[in-house]
């Protein structure tokens, strides 16, 4: 398990009281549903070790920059997700910020998704 440095888990925690968050349960009956565009925020190296079936990769890094290009109706329902939730609850804020309308991120994101026993696929 990851230990995170004291200011990114405050400004992590602090991103959560402001966006809606979805257990993973709740997550793989939307994925089932295929009605929301989920988007792993991880690094590149992380997308190819795994991740959510019919998920788009836009990495934290250039979310808000690229995220017009491929999404843009910011009516669009999204589910975004990292490794632990902390990475993607930023992201959310920061698109709903942008003014998409419809977005939630995975509470605990990969690792309760792992734990729960849901399938990725990779890319390795």
């Amino acid at each position: 398990m990851k230990i995170h440095n004291p200011l990114f888990l405050s400004l992590a925690m602090q991103a959560k009281t402001n966006i809606k968050e979805i257990d993973v349960h709740e997550a793989n009956k939307l994925l089932l549903d295929g009605k929301m565009v989920f988007i792993d925020v991880r690094e590149e190296s992380e997308w190819q070790r795994g991740h959510l079936p019919r998920a788009i990769h836009l990495s934290k890094g250039v979310i808000e920059r690229d995220i017009e290009k491929h999404i843009p109706d910011t009516s669009t329902p999204l589910v975004l997700y990292c490794s632990g939730g902390y990475r993607s609850a930023l992201a959310t804020q920061s698109i709903q910020n942008m003014g998409y309308k419809n977005v939630c991120s995975i509470e605990g994101g990969l690792t309760t998704w792992n734990n729960a026993g849901y399938p990725l696929i990779s890319d390795e």
